[in-house]
């Protein structure tokens, strides 16, 4: 593969590439235009600048959610704990319902973590690793967990290297690369009740003893996953500080400006031409509704919407196109049904039509 072909190429977030992309990768803002430089634009102008606002709401909206603090703030202080620990280092367990926030926020724990490893580093540092990303597969054996870890680093492997041979070379590339802090995803797929299960749990705790980093594991609901059962649960809860991902609620009044102040953020990214400025938090308990205060589906919401108001030629979200945008299935099934009866109402109108 050439370098230009390489340069293109779209690496996942699992490999050293796609995880260093997203490190240094740092969202364009379009500047919205006004009336008049609108009209002064030629038709490929307007195309390209169109295409530009287009690619500004696909971005995902990166808000500081608390939980998203939590985690940072709660990693940063185990990396610097961890530091001179021989053993026993203590590690990081978040855990919640999916569209909470969990993996966005553990990755951008190891975004922060490694941009202030790389700002610190001197020019002649050497090559360096701060941080590693892997996702545990289904039904997971030791072998393919470390076959992850290398398909991360990019080590070449053999057929006939064995979970031993795989392992050792996993371990000394990463301490090799002075690796800090090791992202571990969906760590509900080990199941502590198999016999696999509980080898990938020993794989892992035998990673952390060879590897002189910070271990942070997500995953959806861990606590009943069985990941805390019997001998091995035991020393995981013993030695991981857990968080809790959580929807938004709105029940106090402090909760209810966190609510506020998300909206008002998501807004502020907005590039339409004719939207109203306060409309999201004037319709905040609607959002609430549709959403049941999840990161996820409010971020998939608004930009869905956005993208709609600028293909409809409308440039602005109304309450009737907030209601309007087909959301994820756990969101519908527990939105008013009147809202779902007013979509279905819709959609059959465009087939009509």
């Amino acid at each position: 593969m050439t370098a230009t072909e390489t340069a293109d190429r779209e690496f996942p977030l699992t490999t050293k590439e796609g995880w260093s992309r997203f490190v240094q990768y740092a969202p364009v803002s379009t500047p919205p235009l006004d009336r008049s430089a609108l009209l002064a634009l030629s038709d490929i102008e307007r195309e390209l600048y169109d295409e530009a606002r287009a690619e500004h709401h696909t971005q995902l909206f990166v808000a500081k959610t608390p939980t998203m603090m939590e985690v940072i703030r709660t990693g940063r202080e185990l990396t610097l704990l961890n530091r001179r620990q021989v053993s026993a280092r203590r590690g990081l367990i978040v855990s919640g319902e999916p569209g909470t926030g969990k993996t966005t926020a553990i990755t951008q724990l190891g975004k922060a973590h490694e941009q202030h490893v790389r700002r610190r580093l001197p020019a002649d540092s050497g090559p360096r690793l701060p941080v590693a990303y892997v996702t545990v597969p289904p039904a997971a054996t030791p072998k393919m967990l470390a076959v992850e870890f290398a398909r991360f680093l990019g080590i070449p492997l053999l057929q006939r290297m064995n979970q031993t041979e795989i392992t050792n070379a996993v371990c000394e590339v990463l301490a090799e690369l002075r690796c800090e802090l090791v992202l571990v995803d969906e760590i509900h797929n080990i199941s502590l009740t198999t016999r696999s299960g509980a080898e990938v749990s020993d794989q892992l705790k035998y990673l952390s003893e060879r590897i002189a980093a910070t271990f942070v594991y997500t995953g959806v609901d861990v606590e009943s996953a069985g990941l805390f059962a019997g001998t091995r649960g035991k020393q995981i809860a013993g030695r991981f500080v857990s968080i809790h991902a959580e929807a938004f609620t709105i029940a106090t009044a402090a909760q209810r400006q966190e609510w506020l102040a998300l909206l008002a953020t998501m807004e502020q990214s907005l590039r339409l031409h004719r939207h109203t400025p306060g409309l999201l938090a004037a319709h905040a308990d609607f959002l609430y509704q549709r959403t049941s205060g999840m990161i996820g589906s409010l971020a998939h919401l608004i930009r869905a919407a956005a993208l709609r108001a600028m293909t409809s030629g409308t440039e602005k979200i109304t309450k009737q196109l907030l209601a309007e945008i087909p959301l994820d299935t756990a969101a519908e099934t527990s939105a008013p049904l009147s809202a779902r009866s007013r979509r279905a109402r819709t959609a059959q109108r465009r087939a009509a039509g």
